[in-house]
């Protein structure tokens, strides 16, 4: 019995990999610098796991920025625009991941969606009849060959192709049009593996665990059956995660590969499906430490797990890539008793060695350690918080009057004009914003001394916002660390890491806090700044909130109570928020629900059985009490959203925000289609891009909009918040946006 993991973290334990790539994007550092620090990081983690006893160790999971995006760039799926830049070849990759604004030319970066079940983003691959599947970048290879010099004989990671295409757009063309193509570039990739000296390749395909039937089932099998021809001498690990295999898992293990990696933690069928039969010529790389949460590994159970199965070869694995958790408790300041329970991704490490020496009989006193840990109970219940919960009804989910009638007494409560503008809430967190609020953390500068810098900023940002003409004005959250952290903070039952960081996109890292225990609100959380910041200006000022879906799916959730509990917990304390905040005068009040989709099952058929029955209650139950003229906003970043338009028209908001620039308002069309209710500000461009959008460029988008949604529901506002711009080009593109929105406004 041996170990692997299907990834590990990139960015580095203390981040170091996003402050050097943000140094190279500030031509701060040469283009070699970066690369040579790339290199120094990826031998670091592989020394890591090799001394940690990892036996089988893989490569090519380091990226600059996206795993997706490598595979395409790798095979040449990159649009003409960037194939043509005269730009050198790592800053054509980040142009397609950032887009590109200068003297060589101005694209817009891929569109970027939501990775799975996750809060990792990945960019979305685009095929049109233009695209020339070919062999263009060396990375994967050049990785592989880093380790071997170093000793380390690794195993590589791509995209497998199914899930390649299955994630990728096409722009009149369809995936089996490219399948010939893109097995014979995989295939390529394989000869010279092998040649390089490579044992085991691994093609990761998540896509499996979705609802695979139909079309896609044939997909699945046509490439396979083409791929696997000719495998140069390689052994073929087939790796998915997040769910289970059922609806292929007889396919799957009847293919000539060698390896099946199949997940125990997410995968609810996963036990079933193996126990009814896997062959004894493959071997099981078994999924039992989870990589998604921080808690500790319960050996007993993954020891009866694996007993269970009477599989002949079995490789004990992590359910998904370490990518989704922080890189080391050993960077922590918590108590040893509390430490006790945690394990990142350094000390997941540690669970599969420990859990394979109990396995093979050579250590039972970690077992029993283990076992004690999980005996006794980690926290004491909050007996108001259950009584509240239990207090529920049908009632406390429902907000009265219904949509149409508050929107009526909303237009007479606010005079809007046609097309409002607002954005979404952030402002740009500058490096001065960012070490003022660090000073205060560290008792360097007083409470007046804080709250004079967080007024004075407010200040300036409100004058500009009236200045330049935009209706509805936020105050800027600059005395906020995180939209879920902040509010956390202001919880019971929370715990926060100092340097538990995780990718969320490319530079963009998040920490999200710990749920220890039951939740309930401290004191007032937002109330403080948003009624400042309303007493300095005559036009509305919003609130801003984050929901309590997105605070329970950007936390590391408990394992002791449902998901579902946690979220009305939440809810019940946001709730009492947004009552705070409607009593103090905040007339507009928005309530971010960024990650709604995030914990979506992947699987269709367990959207509402799961998930939605009580993750739209949740939301509902935020703002149920709220008077008729308060107007109620949410907003959602990066996801799919086409296929849920009903569940979210049913969390009775009167106006959505969401992202719509990188997907080409693509949601417009359902919007439409479902005779969609709510008012809609579908972005106008794209925030994660540094490149300024001209006020043609967003004229053209605000009449896209129109042709599709009817002018009196249409809002104007970027997709996102704009925390992570910098001033300059944050102001440019706001001002271009209202002065676009005010030109369209005059021609209606």
């Amino acid at each position: 019995m041996t170990t692997s993991i299907i990834g590990f973290p990139r960015i580095g334990e203390k981040r170091e990999l996003k402050f050097k790539t943000e140094k190279y994007f500030r031509n701060e550092i040469s283009e070699q610098e970066l690369k040579d620090f790339a290199k120094d990081i990826r031998l670091k983690h592989w020394q890591l796991l090799k001394n940690s006893g990892i036996d089988n160790i893989p490569s090519n999971d380091f990226s600059f920025f996206d795993t997706t995006l490598d595979t395409a760039f790798l095979f040449n799926i990159v649009p003409k625009d960037n194939e043509e830049l005269k730009l050198s070849k790592l800053d054509r990759y980040f142009a397609l991941a950032r887009g590109y604004q200068g003297e060589k030319g101005d694209i817009k970066a891929l569109p970027m969606k939501k990775w799975f079940n996750t809060n990792y983003h990945y960019l979305v691959p685009q095929f049109s009849k233009d695209t020339d599947i070919k062999l263009t970048d060396t990375k994967i290879f050049d990785e592989f060959q880093e380790a071997k010099d170093a000793g380390i004989t690794t195993r590589p990671v791509i995209v497998g192709p199914f899930t390649f295409l299955s994630l990728s757009e096409f722009n009149n063309t369809k995936p089996t049009d490219f399948v010939d193509d893109l097995v014979s570039i995989y295939q390529e990739v394989f000869q010279k593996l092998s040649d390089q000296g490579a044992e085991w390749i691994q093609l990761d395909e998540p896509e499996l665990v979705k609802d695979v039937v139909g079309s896609d089932k044939e997909l699945f099998k046509e490439i396979y059956q083409k791929l696997l021809k000719n495998k140069f001498g390689l052994k073929i690990l087939i790796q998915t995660y997040f769910g289970d295999v059922r609806d292929v898992y007889d396919d799957l293990i009847k293919l000539p590969v060698e390896g099946i990696g199949l997940d125990f933690i997410e995968g609810r069928k996963t036990k079933e499906l193996v126990k009814s039969g896997f062959p004894d010529d493959k071997i099981l790389f078994a999924g039992i430490v989870n990589g998604k949460n921080i808690w500790r590994n319960h050996y007993q159970n993954s020891i009866s797990l694996i007993n269970s199965l009477n599989v002949k070869n079995i490789v004990l694995s992590t359910s998904c890539s370490l990518l989704h958790v922080p890189f080391t408790i050993e960077n922590e300041d918590f108590p040893t008793k509390i430490k006790a329970h945690f394990a990142f991704a350094k000390e997941k490490l540690t669970e599969l060695v420990e859990l394979q020496a109990i396995l093979e009989g050579s250590d039972k006193s970690v077992e029993t350690q283990n076992d004690t840990l999980f005996k006794n109970a980690r926290v004491t219940p909050n007996e108001k918080v259950a009584q509240a919960i239990n207090n529920l009804t049908d009632d406390s989910f429902t907000r009265k009057p219904a949509l149409e009638k508050r929107a009526e007494i909303q237009k007479n409560e606010f005079h809007l004009p046609l097309l409002p503008t607002t954005t979404i809430g952030s402002f740009p967190q500058t490096r001065e914003v960012k070490k003022t609020r660090s000073k205060f953390r560290h008792n360097e500068i007083s409470q007046e001394q804080y709250d004079s810098f967080i007024a004075g900023h407010i200040d300036q940002w409100l004058k500009w916002q009236e200045d330049i003409g935009l209706d509805i004005l936020v105050h800027g959250e600059f005395e906020r660390n995180d939209m879920v952290e902040y509010f956390g903070q202001n919880l019971d039952g929370y715990l926060f890491s100092k340097n538990g960081w995780v990718q969320s996109y490319g530079t963009r890292g998040v920490k999200p806090p710990i749920i220890w225990g039951d939740v309930s609100r401290i004191r007032p959380i937002t109330v403080k700044w948003s009624k400042y910041a309303q007493s300095k200006t005559d036009k509305i000022v919003k609130g801003m909130l984050t929901g309590p879906v997105t605070i329970l799916n950007w936390s590391f959730p408990r394992e002791d109570i449902s998901i579902k509990e946690s979220t009305l917990q939440i809810a019940l304390a946001i709730q009492e928020e947004v009552l705070d905040l409607e009593a103090n005068g905040i007339r507009i009040i928005q309530i971010d629900e960024a990650a709604l989709r995030e914990k979506l099952p992947l699987r269709k058929t367990d959207w509402y059985s799961e998930y939605l029955d009580w993750a739209i209650p949740a939301f509902r139950l935020v703002h149920s009490k709220v008077k008729p003229e308060t107007q109620i906003h949410t907003h959602m970043c990066y996801s799919e959203f086409t296929d849920i338009i009903p569940a979210i028209e049913s969390m009775d908001a009167d106006v959505i925000s969401f992202e719509a620039s990188r997907s080409n308002l693509e949601i417009l069309d359902e919007l439409q289609k479902q005779h969609f209710k709510l008012q809609v500000g579908p972005g106008v461009y794209d925030i994660h891009s540094p490149r300024i959008p001209s006020v043609e460029e967003i004229t053209n988008t605000i009449h896209a909009i129109l042709s599709k949604v009817p002018k009196e529901k249409v809002w104007i506002n970027p997709d996102c918040g704009l925390k992570t711009r910098g001033i300059t080009e944050a102001k440019a593109s706001v001002e271009n946006l209202t002065t676009a929105a005010k030109e369209v406004r005059k021609e209606l």
